[in-house]
């Protein structure tokens, strides 16, 4: 099993959204970076732990945990004129970009950057790098167990 952290904009797609929605699973479309993408295609197996991040938002942070529900396929956007997520070179025989279903299984607290940062032994967590803009992370199994704590 793996581990990943996924962020997404609350304004469009939050972890309140998510479960409304039948399941509480969301296609987790969009994503427009290759070394993201990879991640999804090489990296993820169904029932992956993923830790539901909110970006670009008054207080960033893990707001859900969640799991990996299905292989990777086809981003449908990709071929959608009318989506912002429209990708003219990408051809349907051979997708471009990918993605996976999201199943969040519980909201929790929002877990800021600033207790992130704070915690001893989540110093080198990807998210809390400088620099770093990627919507999709792995996350060391020591991590993922330390963020349970702070969780509860």
């Amino acid at each position: 099993m793996n581990y990943w952290l996924m962020k997404s904009e609350p304004a469009e797609c939050s972890v309140d959204d998510v479960l409304a929605l039948p399941n509480a699973t969301v296609p987790w479309v969009g994503v427009r970076n290759y070394q993201a993408r990879n991640f999804m295609r090489d990296g993820m197996g169904v029932d992956d732990g993923v830790l539901f991040y909110h970006s670009s938002c008054a207080e960033p942070g893990i707001v859900g945990l969640a799991r990996v529900a299905s292989p990777c396929y086809p981003d449908p956007t990709q071929f959608d004129k009318k989506s912002k997520y429209y990708d003219p070179a990408s051809k349907r025989a051979e997708a471009r970009w990918l993605l996976v279903d999201v199943q969040v299984l519980r909201k929790t607290r929002t877990l800021g950057l600033p207790e992130l940062r704070a915690a001893p032994g989540l110093e080198d967590l990807i998210v809390l790098r400088k620099g770093n803009r990627l919507s999709i992370t792995p996350v060391e199994p020591k991590h993922w167990r330390l963020v349970q704590k702070l969780l509860g």
